[in-house]
């Protein structure tokens, strides 16, 4: 199991199982439970956003779980979240590096972005008015 590819319908509760297939993915590559923790959360981040602000026409979300390594040697996971939605309007994208959500989170909607910067070790985001990329990186 390398590759895991889900088409998630924006219904309630779908985000419930992005985070189920990350948390096997984690298992899977033996990843801490803390990291898969943090994995889980960013995934779930990642899809609420796409779910209530990317207003995608066809009301899907596509999520991709890959196994990054060589030779057999699990080192991480990567997690490609896409809509087909309008885009993140300019100015609203986080910078680089921009400040670390690390202890408790913010108790309002809003933060997700800043929310998945802070929980995984590498994040790109490619966003335009046909869609919107979230690529995700944790290492084991």
């Amino acid at each position: 199991m390398q590759d895991v590819t889900l088409t998630l319908p924006m219904l309630p509760d779908m985000e419930l199982t992005a985070s189920k297939t990350a948390c096997a993915m984690g298992e899977h590559i033996r990843m801490s439970q803390d990291k898969i923790d943090e994995v889980q959360m960013a995934v779930v981040e990642a899809t609420i956003n796409a779910f209530e602000h990317s207003a995608a026409p066809d009301r899907k979300v596509n999520i991709h779980f890959h196994v990054l390594g060589e030779d057999g040697e699990a080192l991480g996971l990567q997690i490609t979240v896409t809509d087909t939605g309008i885009g993140i309007p300019d100015g609203k994208l986080p910078k680089p590096g921009g400040a670390s959500t690390r202890g408790p989170l913010p108790q309002k909607r809003g933060h997700g972005l800043r929310i998945i910067n802070g929980l995984m070790d590498e994040v790109d985001i490619h966003s335009d008015a046909h869609g919107t990329t979230v690529i995700m990186r944790k290492m084991r």
